[in-house]
């Protein structure tokens, strides 16, 4: 090393500063990749042609979703076409660690949901009741709806909705726009 050049030294001083900047990059990928937690991010358009809307006479669904995960949150903001024809947009906001979180619903509702990872982690189950009244009547409407994506370009949601009038199952397929 005696008989090197002040600049040589240099040069491999800074060699060996990028070597350690790309082992220290590919390191946390792998961490990262090893963590395995899935994202739900994106822009998604609802697949009607692939989706089962149900049988009873609200066959609404989100035409489309607006999905940012950040670490341990989430925002919903789905967007849909209305009875009257204009679009409706409904955004909630949850926390992916089994917290209760209030959003309000269509015309001022309150629902309560809890958002909780399978096992696995390649999916979530959104849990959330509804409590309007209707004629007087205190009722409740409770949901799920499971998420999955089939790689990074489909979104699934296997979804139940129970209400005073019975149970209505839907499965939505969204593509990732």
């Amino acid at each position: 090393m005696k008989n090197l050049k002040n600049s040589d030294l240099k040069i491999m001083k800074k060699m060996r500063l990028v070597m350690l900047i790309g082992i220290s990059v590919f390191f946390f990928a792998q961490v990262s990749a090893q963590d395995g937690t899935i994202n739900f991010s994106g822009n998604w358009t609802l697949n009607e042609s692939r989706s089962k809307l149900g049988d009873g006479p609200f066959k609404m669904a989100a035409s489309t979703l607006t999905v940012k995960q950040e670490g341990n949150n989430v925002s919903i903001e789905r967007a849909m076409t209305g009875p009257d024809g204009q679009e409706m947009k409904m955004t909630g906001k949850y926390t992916l660690d089994g917290k209760v979180c209030e959003n309000s619903g269509m015309m001022d509702m309150k629902t309560k949901s809890t958002v909780t990872w399978s096992d696995d982690k390649k999916s979530i189950t959104i849990a959330s009741s509804t409590i309007f009244n209707m004629n007087g009547e205190n009722n409740e409407m409770k949901s799920s709806e499971i998420w999955k994506l089939e790689g990074d370009r489909i979104l699934k949601i296997e979804a139940t909705n129970s209400t005073p009038d019975g149970e209505m199952k839907t499965s939505l397929v969204y593509d990732k726009k």
